[in-house]
């Protein structure tokens, strides 16, 4: 996506591989010197499907709801218009538009979207009996690192290019990005607006989904893996704007040799717990830290690296919230069978809501989304954005505390701060309200009363 696109820190990279183009050619059952036609048929392929979207997005960081405009790619799944890119690229759209290849553009619908693996599922609003040209999505998943591939999209909100490298790592862990999914790691130049465009083979089948890379361009860039992007594509169409439909155990799991943090556990087999969250189903089945998972319903699990456990999360995230799952687990030499039932995860993003006159914005606690605010107070708001200049901007408020009340009245969700808004607000119009609001907010653990002079109205310019 063009105008928030995703920056990963750079990781050092110790492999190095010597390739030749016969090496590939002779792979792909063709002699070396048509090497140049394989890459061309498969540009040739793919371009149909690759698509240009523009975005219109809400934001709110800035204390007030903004529509700015963003782009980002996309690519045909379907020849009735189904169109996979990422998450990020339609996250907040309000309006989306697509280009194609041959010049035609349509008016585009969310199916549905996925923050966890960054993906969504969206649709051409085509007219009756009218029909696009489709990639397929590759289900050999045997890529490797030092296979050639091409990267497809519209940079920098320009026209279609390719650019042309290698795998370079086939399951790269990202921490805090790799929850369900590894990701493909390439040199292939991943621009800004190159997000939710398809990364192809020589076949020109997608074998990912381009998603992060240098934030000006580079040799460095991820891609959801094309084993991610089947499981999702059939899961949004199902779960619609409930999204990928995660189910939730509340499980913290380790592998067994944690090179981070120096930690390395005896045995080749299972997954060692290293906690359970408040309240979560894993803590009500009785599982306990230190205890080594080793099969989920009778299938057995294994994580030796941090590689090997986004495999394991997926298996929990998708097990079903109307059937008790059976994990057993290794406590203290023996084998412990326990019953859980997995709870829908639900959203991983909270409600926002701005508030003019106020001059700030205010989000939901969501748990998944901010878990150190989750720990102070489980549920509420807490303030999102400050308008600059505004109310809220000198009355010592700041982004990131948590609502617990505004002029005395207890503040438990959104519902409460918009009804409070609306009246006082509706009181200044007709100059019976009060011009000052008192806020309590929680900051840090400590409770912290703010006053903000409300009197002025700094939309009017």
């Amino acid at each position: 996506m063009l105008s928030r696109f995703l920056r990963p820190a750079l990781l050092p990279l110790a492999v190095c591989f010597i390739l030749s183009v016969p090496r590939v050619a002779h792979a792909a059952g063709v002699a070396p010197a048509d090497f140049r036609e394989i890459v061309n048929n498969a540009r040739r392929t793919a371009f149909p499907s690759v698509v240009y979207l523009h975005c219109i997005i809400e934001n709110f960081e800035r204390g007030e709801r903004l529509c700015v405009s963003a782009s980002g790619s996309g690519v045909i799944i379907s020849a009735d218009g189904e169109v996979v890119t990422n998450w990020h690229v339609v996250n907040k759209a309000v309006e989306v538009r697509a280009l194609l290849n041959d010049g035609r553009a349509f008016p585009v619908e969310i199916i549905g979207a996925d923050k966890d693996s960054d993906l969504a599922l969206v649709r051409l609003k085509l007219p009756p009996g009218e029909t696009v040209s489709a990639l397929k999505i590759a289900t050999d998943d045997t890529l490797q690192e030092g296979d050639f591939v091409m990267a497809l999209g519209a940079p920098w909100g320009l026209n279609r290019t390719v650019t042309f490298g290698i795998i370079s790592c086939a399951r790269r862990y990202l921490p805090s990005n790799s929850e369900y999914s590894t990701w493909i790691q390439t040199d292939t130049s991943i621009s800004p607006g190159n997000s939710g465009g398809p990364l192809v083979d020589l076949n020109g089948k997608i074998v990912g989904i381009n998603a992060r890379g240098m934030l000006f361009g580079g040799d460095t860039g991820f891609a959801v893996p094309a084993s991610m992007v089947r499981l999702l594509v059939s899961r949004l169409r199902v779960g619609g704007t409930n999204g990928a439909n995660w189910t939730w155990t509340g499980l913290q799991l380790q592998p067994l040799r944690d090179f981070q943090r120096n930690i390395y556990f005896e045995g080749d087999r299972g997954a060692i717990v290293t906690g359970t969250d408040e309240n979560s189903p894993a803590r009500e089945a009785g599982i306990r830290s230190q205890d080594r998972l080793i099969r989920i319903n009778g299938a057995g699990i294994t994580a030796r690296m941090e590689e090997d456990l986004p495999q394991i999360r997926r298996m929990l995230a998708t097990l079903p919230t109307d059937t008790p799952a059976q994990l057993t687990v290794l406590r203290d030499g023996n084998e412990v069978e326990l019953s859980i039932h997995p709870r829908a995860k639900g959203s991983v993003q909270g409600e926002e809501l701005t508030c003019p006159r106020w001059d700030f914005t205010v989000k939901e606690i969501n748990k998944f989304e901010v878990p150190d605010l989750s720990y102070q107070r489980a549920s509420g708001v807490y303030i999102s954005g400050i308008r600059h200049p505004g109310n809220a901007a000198a009355s010592g408020l700041a982004v990131r505390d948590i609502v617990v009340s505004i002029n005395g009245i207890e503040v438990r969700g959104i519902d409460e701060i918009r009804a409070i808004h609306e009246k006082s607000v509706a009181a200044l119009k007709t100059g019976t309200g009060a011009r000052r609001i008192v806020i309590m907010v929680m900051r840090g653990g400590q409770l912290l009363q703010v006053v903000i002079d409300i009197s002025k109205d700094y939309a009017v310019k």
